[in-house]
């Protein structure tokens, strides 16, 4: 299992609003630049009630006007009335932009290849895979015995599952070690509140087991009846149980195998990949610690990898006897030890397998028969470096590409030496590879496919590097199409994060083709918060540091004009999440360097959210950004607070999106950000709210709904450009 992956997955920062990796035929009409003011409407906006609600702290008092729309049963009709006019005032507004909008979606849905199969992997002697078929919203997970050649047996046909809901998702499916019972996640809300079901696969009944309110994940021990799942805190959402399950038992008798009792961490139960031992992962922002139980013996007790220490974080894979361990400790770009399962717990004992580097970050390892893979980062790329375990030989995967992302795949076997890999880049169609590491012979098993021509040397891919106000060296990655005109007569879009040390890859986008043909020029700015340029990278832009992250964005920026790639007059801003607190703080600080912004499930209540610790994330968060508890951090965290730096000044027209249920960002958030800039802003902007009513912080679950709200986040820029087709 990819612990990077299990990690951004317990933090639940992948609903970012990072640009996906979609997947045709787009609009290759010439760009037809137009600066005069886009068209709005007379509409008036609605105008939220103040009603002053008082916050003191630290002898500091905060008058917040709009607290009152935070209703935590989502059913106030006071609240749901101002939403709604919200979204009604939004729909005016983009009114004149209908059938453009219909257009542009049509165009993105057009590019999908409906019929689509994923790489079948093959666990004992089945082959499982992942396909969708034509007009289907979910996907179908399905298996074949002895090879791709038998009869297909469905396992779980999601868009069965999903009828009726106007929200559905299915993190986690497992099958169990004798592959006679599938296990399945489902969340009907887009809280992340998984339901656990089970189903006979020989029967092809449904057996009565629900277990609810859990992360969705899994972890089956040998004896192919009993499943350990996390469980999540009622009320703040936090990760923190761990119970053992009897299929065929009520739940009510399931058992506490653990109980985290720092509420700063996170946990979750997996099975190693050996499929040899049940793991617990628990974790805080800078230190975890691991916990292991033999697969075969589920009653056990479980044992410590190594006790947590302070600013220690580690990772483990078992292999042959071992455990290999990815650690900071005395490595702050980390590196790899290993020591004897069972005797762990004496770091002194541990053997260091690959050495620390000061110019490359190591995010994982995968264990192969012969070989060890490690996935890192040197110079802002994610690639991948293979070392023998008997010889000491090490090797670069290669690539011809200067920007691009490469990461290790699904791989669930240990016991040969053939390793799939993901491969990406701003201009390629995403591929998944097989190599030989033995003989380094590669093969493509797949590659993304489009509907209609996508020729990628009509695209332009660059890796730059800027020099921010103090001096630092901010890699900046960008896209463009060629022969559309002078780079200084387009629209220029720069899309950031810059938290929780989560880099934005260069990853292809299907979608993004729909500004990219209208001549649009994208750039990521990987800015500090991130670790593009190591761990260190992500310790200058956290806690004291934040605001470097604001500041090289902005820098980024005005960097790229002066070299010419964006016209001044049309430059765009997007983050979500934690990237959406990013434009927050620079639309207070320089907001009208842009054009446009849109913030997604934006992050912006800063320190009355973090002095909440009943809301989820917020406890596991003290160590990102601080604790306003303590003086010293409230008044640096107040200092950038984005709704509480809103000031009377000119803003740049921004459309800010939510989802009702959003259980990461609360959507009061965003709507009481929106209701204060109405109120202060000097100019004549747009200031738009977007709630979906049905969905949380990762927007629709659709394969195709997705695109719909993507199709109207792309309309809003494209009008704002002055770009009519």
């Amino acid at each position: 299992m990819n612990k990077t992956l299990l990690l951004l997955t317990i933090l639940g920062l992948l609903g970012c609003q990072q640009e996906a990796t979609e997947t045709t035929a787009s609009s290759q009409a010439e760009p037809t630049p137009q600066t005069e003011e886009p068209v709005m409407t007379d509409t008036q906006p609605p105008i939220a009630e103040k009603r002053p609600h008082v916050f003191e702290i630290h002898g500091d008092e905060r008058i917040d006007n709009y607290h009152w729309l935070r209703d935590d049963t989502r059913e106030d009709a006071d609240v749901l009335a101002y939403l709604n006019a919200e979204n009604e005032y939004t729909r005016q507004q983009m009114a004149d932009q209908e059938a453009f909008t219909d257009r542009i979606y049509n165009e993105i849905v057009a590019r999908i290849v409906q019929n689509d199969e994923s790489v079948p992997y093959k666990i004992d002697d089945y082959w499982y895979y992942r396909k969708f078929t034509e007009g289907q919203e979910y996907p179908i997970y399905a298996r074949k015995q002895g090879s791709m050649e038998a009869a297909e047996e469905i396992l779980i046909d999601v868009n069965q599952l999903a009828e009726g809901h106007a929200y559905y998702a299915s993190n986690s499916q497992s099958v169990s070690h004798d592959h006679k019972i599938y296990g399945f996640s489902e969340d009907t809300v887009s809280r992340r509140q998984y339901d656990l079901r089970f189903k006979n696969l020989e029967t092809g009944e449904m057996l009565e087991d629900v277990i609810t309110n859990t992360t969705g994940s899994m972890a089956w021990a040998k004896d192919n009846k009993t499943v350990f799942y996390t469980r999540k805190h009622p009320t703040t959402l936090l990760p923190y149980q761990v119970y053992r399950h009897v299929l065929g038992t009520p739940t009510s008798e399931d058992v506490l195998v653990y109980e985290e009792p720092d509420n700063t961490f996170y946990i979750a139960c997996y099975t190693s990949r050996s499929k040899d031992y049940i793991m617990i992962y628990t974790g805080a922002t800078t230190l975890t610690e691991i916990m292991y139980l033999p697969a075969d013996d589920p009653t056990g007790e479980f044992k410590s990898v190594l006790p947590r220490e302070p600013k220690h974080e580690y990772s483990v894979e078992d292999f042959n006897g071992d455990w290999i361990i990815k650690t900071n400790w005395n490595a702050l770009n980390s590196r790899v030890m290993k020591a004897p399962i069972g005797d762990s717990t004496d770091k002194s004992k541990w053997q260091e397998v690959v050495p620390h580097d000061d110019e490359t970050l190591i995010y994982d390892v995968e264990t192969f028969q012969d070989w060890l893979v490690v996935e890192q980062r040197k110079d802002g790329i994610r690639h991948l470096k293979a070392l023998n375990w008997a010889s000491g030989e090490s090797k670069l995967i290669q690539s011809d590409e200067a920007t691009y992302t490469m990461s290790v795949a699904y791989n669930p076997e240990q016991n040969h030496n053939t390793m799939r890999y993901d491969y990406d880049s701003l201009t390629q169609l995403g591929s998944v590879m097989e190599i030989d590491l033995n003989s380094g012979e590669k093969k493509l098993l797949k590659q993304d496919r489009i509907n209609g021509e996508h020729n990628p040397e009509l695209y332009q891919s660059q890796r730059l590097e800027i020099r921010a106000r103090d001096g630092a060296m901010v890699p900046v990655s960008l896209v463009y199409k060629k022969d559309l005109g002078a780079l200084n007569q387009r629209p220029l879009l720069v899309y950031g994060y810059g938290s929780y040390g989560s880099s934005i890859d260069p990853r292809f986008s299907l979608s993004r083709l729909s500004l990219l043909d209208r001549g649009f020029i994208f750039a990521i700015a990987h800015i500090r918060g991130s670790q593009a340029k190591g761990r260190q990278w992500y310790e200058d832009g956290k806690m004291f540091n934040k605001m470097n992250t604001f500041t090289d964005f902005i820098d980024a920026t005005k960097a790229l004009l002066a070299e010419n790639y964006g016209d001044p007059k049309r430059v765009y801003a997007w983050g979500g999440s934690a990237g959406g607190l990013l434009m927050g703080v620079v639309a207070n600080l320089d907001g009208m360097l842009y054009d446009g912004m849109i913030a997604a499930v934006p992050f912006v209540d800063v320190v009355t959210t973090m002095l909440d610790e009943d809301i989820p994330l917020t406890t596991g968060e003290f160590d990102e950004w601080g604790n306003p508890k303590n003086q010293d951090s409230y008044e640096y965290m107040l200092s950038y607070s984005p709704y509480d730096q809103v000031k009377a000044q000119d803003y740049p027209n921004i459309l800010i999106t939510t989802g009702l249920h959003d259980s990461q960002v609360q959507y009061w958030e965003p709507a009481k950000w929106a209701a204060k800039l109405r109120d202060l802003k000097t100019n004549d902007k747009l200031v738009l709210l977007r709630t979906n009513m049905d969905t949380g912080h990762g927007g629709a679950s659709g394969r195709f709904a997705y695109y719909k709200e993507t199709a109207e986040d792309y309309v809003f820029l494209l009008k704002l450009a002055g770009i009519k087709e």
